[in-house]
């Protein structure tokens, strides 16, 4: 190898970078340590791909350095999977003589560059040192998009209750890790919302984030939704499509009200989980996948887990971190807050230009338990808007379910000494009252199924 030229060495900024070599000649391996070494770069070795898989997965690795023909794992099956376990990862091909044409394909799918053999010290360093680059760049782009959503937040979520401030927290806590997320609570109270938040708030925000409803799509074609399929898998099958775990890869997957799907989908959905790979419907070949989860139901998983209708191990696979959001009848002091905002928003929309509330208004909707949620306050306001002749919202232009009111039934006192028998009736006939006696929505707010509240009655 040459002698490398001064301005063939690492930048500043890459000086003490990790380098995996990966080549199953060991001597070809001493060589380019010593090379890496010797210009200010931290190196470590892998004689095969499965090896170079397993320290990716146990450390950080700014650049790969691989040899594109090895036994067992050559060097684009580690390109593919190492991308997956280290997405922030750059890659660099050895590549021999005859073998161009493989090594440009490497970089349709996501190396940066080749060197070919025999090397060139000058060339090799060159392409190190813009791969590091590149990928330093990259890091540093995510991290000011990270900051840059920290100073903004996020406009969707509005509120500040104490309990509703709590979940937002949480939510930012939890939103860098990789981490599944099962949010959950009534119809209405923004899971969807929340979703979007977490996946803006993580490092995979400069990625996709995919929307799926479980309860809107049929077994078979939910499969085919979240799959994909092959040619011919089935009737109008014309052609290969990639599912919504594809369109997602490296990206966020929102599925929504995930207790609707049926025992096939789930058993799916838990390899995936477990293996991070898919198969399209009517194919084979595992694809590997890096997508982060959050799912959302408004059902009670562990009650349908003991009644065998949802699986006890995806249960657990799901519900990593539980994100439970609050009714809006505990948030009394945001349902103003919401309401002035969703006044502006259907203003907007219908080119009126409204000012506010009438004093009544506002006692009307402070007093209303909102069973609907924010969902429910939303079109209440957008109904207001379009009827409201005068400046300010009155009464007269609110829905008559919420003016006629259910009022907000926040406590319950329940002296020592009562049995858990008529402790759990009074908080049921409570409930039931607060809900102006609908039994479902009396069963979402105390998280139980309907029919467990007409068994307790009768």
């Amino acid at each position: 190898m040459e002698t490398p030229r001064r301005e063939d060495l690492p930048a500043a900024e890459d000086a003490g970078a990790t380098i995996l070599v990966v080549d199953d000649e060991p001597e070809l391996c001493r060589a380019l340590s010593k090379l890496l070494g010797r210009n200010g770069y931290e190196v470590i070795t892998a004689g095969n791909g499965e090896e170079a898989l397993e320290l990716l997965r146990r450390q950080e690795v700014d650049l790969v350095l691989s040899d594109l023909q090895m036994p067992r794992m050559g060097g684009v099956e580690l390109l593919k999977a190492g991308r997956v376990i280290s997405p922030g990862t750059e890659f660099v091909i050895i590549t021999g003589h005859g073998t161009i044409e493989v090594a440009v394909d490497a970089i349709k799918r996501g190396a940066y560059d080749f060197v070919e053999k025999p090397f060139s010290t000058a060339t090799t360093l060159k392409v190190v040192r813009k791969a590091l680059e590149k990928q330093r760049l990259r890091a540093e782009n995510r991290q000011l998009r990270r900051r840059l959503r920290e100073i903004q937040g996020n406009s969707d979520i509005i509120g500040k209750s104490a309990v509703m401030r709590q979940t937002v927290e949480t939510a930012r806590q939890v939103a860098n890790s990789s981490a599944t997320v099962l949010l959950t609570g009534e119809s209405g109270t923004g899971k969807e919302v929340f979703a979007g938040a977490i996946h803006a708030w993580s490092d995979r925000a400069d990625r996709v984030m995919v929307r799926v409803s479980c309860a809107a799509l049929p077994e078979t074609l939910l499969e085919a939704e979240l799959f994909g399929y092959e040619k011919g898998a089935f009737t109008g099958a014309v052609a290969r499509r990639k599912g919504r775990f594809e369109a997602a890869h490296r990206g966020t997957l929102f599925l929504d009200e995930v207790g609707e799907m049926s025992p096939t989908t789930q058993v799916k959905l838990l390899r995936v989980l477990q293996e991070n790979v898919i198969e399209r419907l009517g194919g084979n070949e595992p694809i590997p996948v890096d997508v982060r989860i959050i799912a959302a139901t408004n059902a009670d998983l562990a009650a349908m887990v003991a009644a065998g209708r949802f699986r006890e191990d995806l249960y657990y696979r799901l519900n990593v971190i539980n994100l439970e959001l609050p009714a809006l009848r505990r948030r009394g002091e945001d349902v103003i807050l919401l309401a002035d905002h969703f006044l502006q928003k259907y203003n907007d929309k219908n080119r009126k230009n409204l000012q506010g509330f009438t004093p009544e208004a506002v006692e009307v909707m402070m007093r209303y338990a909102w069973p609907g949620n924010v969902r429910e306050l939303e079109n209440a306001l957008e109904r207001a808007v379009v009827l409201s002749k005068d400046e300010l919202v009155g009464v007269s232009a609110l829905p008559q379910s919420v003016v006629a009111g259910r009022q907000r039934f926040d406590a319950v006192t329940i002296p020592v000494g009562t049995t858990l028998r008529d402790a759990e009736m009074q908080l049921i006939e409570a409930t039931l009252e607060s809900s102006g006696g609908d039994k479902e929505t009396a069963a979402n707010i105390l998280g139980i199924a309907a029919r467990t509240i007409y068994r307790k009655l009768q």
